[in-house]
């Protein structure tokens, strides 16, 4: 049975791992299955004692949390001043900082803010040697000239524990408004972002919700009253969208793509190549698809045998297929590894040589 750590700070984190054998990260426990079946562990650290707001000066609109800090715990001191962490992952009430940039989570206000690893400023790593390393923010002292912040975010916990992250803020939208338009086949709803982009539009999120082989798409936009007013007005113009009686009802819907499920797979794919990712996708799959990203998520009830065809059409466009949950025996969550994999081999070995931090969940089985 593997031991259970429970750290309070950063400190006793970085004393328990050194003699912690093979170690398991756990945060909220959103992404668990996320990656390749994990190996033997000797301990399973868990991050909720890490629960410190460090820092938090509203006039700068940077924040300092620890790893065991919910998001929704997060948003709600910082909107209390106003301001907003613009990552939007899925179960807010369970993902805690830690884990939301150990597996890079991301929701649809990636549109216009970015994920983690633009919003990400500093961090702080506990390699499993017990060293403590730091970097970006305030404190700048990174690891044989890596950028720490950005290695952190989506390496899954096996170079290190994410112990605290720097995150900026934005202010909190004045006003939002969400368009709608529905029954679009996939060609129209890349006519519609590129569309969206050709007439300077800045929506927070995009997102086309698969419903009876067609897509609904929903645009998002806020900000200032007057200008959300305006950009609202221009794309039911041009786009033949209305505005959403009930936003939250559409977004809810996508919220269930992305939880929902015990299969949960995420694509990527050029934009433009959205019909090939929606051909790829079995029928039985609900689909969410990002696309002015070219990112996309997909949910169903059972692991169809089509999602290897589907893996293989978008690796000739040069896209991908990740299973996040539900994984079935012989069929690699990551599929094969890409021609970055020798750098990502260098990183594991200088930050976890004995391979002992979350083993062989990362691709490649890192």
């Amino acid at each position: 049975m593997s031991a259970v750590l429970e750290p309070r700070t950063i400190e006793e984190a970085a004393a328990m791992l050194p003699s912690a054998g093979r170690v398991q990260f756990v945060g909220g426990a959103t992404e668990l299955e996320l990656g390749a079946p994990l190996g033997p562990v000797d301990s399973v650290l868990r991050t909720s004692g890490l629960s410190r707001i460090v820092e938090y000066n509203p006039s700068d609109m940077i924040v300092v949390a620890e790893a065991g800090v919910t998001m929704a715990r997060l948003q709600a001191t910082v909107r209390a001043e106003g301001q907003t962490l613009a990552l939007d992952p899925p179960m807010p009430d369970r993902a805690t900082v830690g884990g939301v940039v150990a597996t890079g989570a991301f929701g649809p206000r990636r549109a216009r803010y970015g994920g983690v690893r633009d919003l990400i400023i500093g961090v702080t790593i506990v390699r499993a040697d017990g060293a403590v390393s730091k970097g970006g923010g305030k404190v700048v002292k990174n690891v044989a000239g890596f950028d720490l912040p950005k290695v952190a975010c989506g390496s899954l916990g096996t170079l290190g524990l994410v112990a605290s992250a720097t995150f900026r803020l934005h202010p909190v939208p004045e006003a939002s408004a969400t368009m709608v338009v529905r029954g679009l086949g996939p060609e129209r709803v890349v006519q519609v972002a590129v569309g969206l982009r050709d007439a300077q539009l800045e929506p927070t999120s995009v997102c086309a919700l698969r419903d009876d082989g067609k897509y609904d798409l929903g645009i998002r936009f806020e900000g200032f009253a007057a200008g959300v007013e305006q950009q609202a007005r221009k794309a039911a113009e041009l786009f033949g969208c209305y505005r959403a009686g009930d936003a939250e009802a559409f977004w809810k819907r996508h919220d269930e793509v992305r939880t929902g499920g015990p299969l949960r797979v995420k694509v990527a794919a050029l934009p433009t190549d959205f019909a090939r990712i929606d051909a790829a996708l079995p029928q039985s799959l609900r689909v969410a698809f990002y696309p002015t990203l070219g990112l996309g998520f997909a949910a169903g009830t059972a692991f169809p045998s089509e999602l290897a065809t589907a893996r293989a059409s978008l690796r000739e466009a040069g896209g991908s297929l990740v299973v996040q949950a539900g994984l079935p025996p012989g069929f690699d969550a990551w599929g094969p590894v890409p021609q970055s994999f020798p750098l990502m081999e260098r990183l594991k070995r200088n930050f976890d040589p004995e391979r002992r931090l979350n083993p062989g969940r990362f691709l490649g089985g890192l």
